[in-house]
């Protein structure tokens, strides 16, 4: 069985196009009309913002030059299928951290299964500063795009502005944008979480993550704080300690990561990766993990090698986030304008492992 599962990188086509007869492209209708290709997108799918004048143009001559929809050229069989593209920034897959790879799996394992195609490309730091347009967008490689964590609003906001297609967001949210997101329920995760370690005699806890470095971030410390109001307990501002930089967005261990003076028994940790690496920072200040210091995490996937205890944590149901995203982007292709955005959230459960001890 051949994969339809495809890595797109900047420098490498998945298919050889100079093997293939060259295909009119929207561009070439924007030169010919003197538009954008934005413009010629919304003409030639029926959205808003186009003059009829306009439409009627572009549509005249989009057929005298024999253009074809890259979408209805897949669309030939007895079935409808789409190629959808997947975002991630390349700080989400170093060696250290390949959640967003797994996540990526799943999406692409769950388009395969309704018959789509996937392509991915991983964008860096230097582009969305410059506004660089991703490449499975500008060769229109794609019928919509699946963006893998949270990448910073002025980027998101140039996407939608230069792209027309439809787009949905996978564990993160943008409150400036009218958008699909699907994200994991991790206000009641980092709730669940903190609330078991009172049931394991813990009072003194504190939360591991940077506010607002992304919007799971701070809807985990949201849960928490919660649960830590419902037990009458005060929230230290020295027990709120910061994992990552927010310009890069990796972890920190060596500036950040900060064990407060005034020790707490219990860290609620806004995912596994964290936590393991505040086990090490842990036993490096000659603190056993659990016996001494509880540690709870969230997602429940590390990286084999970052800690050597089994971290207890709330797990990630990828596997329905994956086809929940899938189901919503064909319903925003066959839909189009008719479709509704919302946010979908998507329940994990608990898992119970070797980093938290009854005090």
């Amino acid at each position: 069985m051949v994969s339809c599962i495809q890595l797109f990188a900047e420098e490498d086509w998945v298919l050889e196009e100079d093997t293939m007869a060259k295909k009119v492209k929207l561009a070439d209708i924007a030169q010919r009309t003197g538009v954008s290709t934005v413009t010629v997108s919304k003409a030639l799918t029926g959205q808003k913002g186009v003059s009829e004048e306009m439409r009627g143009r572009i549509r005249r001559l989009a057929d005298e030059m024999g253009y074809v929809q890259p979408s209805k050229e897949r669309r030939t069989g007895p079935e409808r299928s789409y190629n959808i593209g997947l975002l991630v920034e390349e700080s989400y897959i170093d060696k250290y951290d390949s959640f967003y790879l797994q996540m990526y799996q799943k999406v692409a394992t769950k388009a395969m299964d309704a018959g789509c195609f996937t392509l991915m490309e991983v964008i860096d730091r230097q582009k969305e500063g410059g506004y660089a347009l991703p490449r499975l967008l500008r060769e229109q490689k794609v019928d919509g795009i699946v963006i893998l964590g949270k990448m910073p609003e002025s980027f998101l906001a140039f996407l939608k502005q230069q792209s027309p297609l439809p787009a949905v967001y996978m564990d993160f949210t943008d409150e400036g944008q009218d958008v699909d997101a699907v994200v994991s329920d991790s206000f009641y995760g980092a709730y669940q979480l903190t609330n078991y370690l009172f049931q394991m005699g813990h009072e003194r806890i504190a939360y591991v993550g940077t506010l607002l470095a992304t919007s799971s971030i701070t809807d985990r410390y949201l849960g928490y704080v919660k649960s830590m109001l419902e037990h009458g307990k005060k929230i230290r501002e020295d027990w709120v300690i910061e994992d990552r930089d927010t310009a890069s967005g990796y972890i920190d261990e060596v500036n950040l990561l900060k064990l407060p003076e005034d020790m707490p028994t219990a860290f609620v940790c806004n995912c596994d990766l964290t936590a393991g690496r505040m086990v090490n920072k842990l036993k490096e200040h000659g603190y056993r993990v659990p016996e001494d210091v509880s540690v709870v995490g969230y997602d429940n996937f590390i990286y084999p090698g970052i800690c050597d205890v089994e971290i207890t944590t709330y797990e990630v149901d990828l596997g329905r986030m994956a086809q929940c995203a899938v189901d919503v982007m064909l319903e925003k292709l066959q839909t189009g304008e008719g479709h509704v955005p919302s946010i979908h959230t998507v329940e994990g459960h608990m898992v119970i492992k070797d980093s938290v001890c009854a005090r």
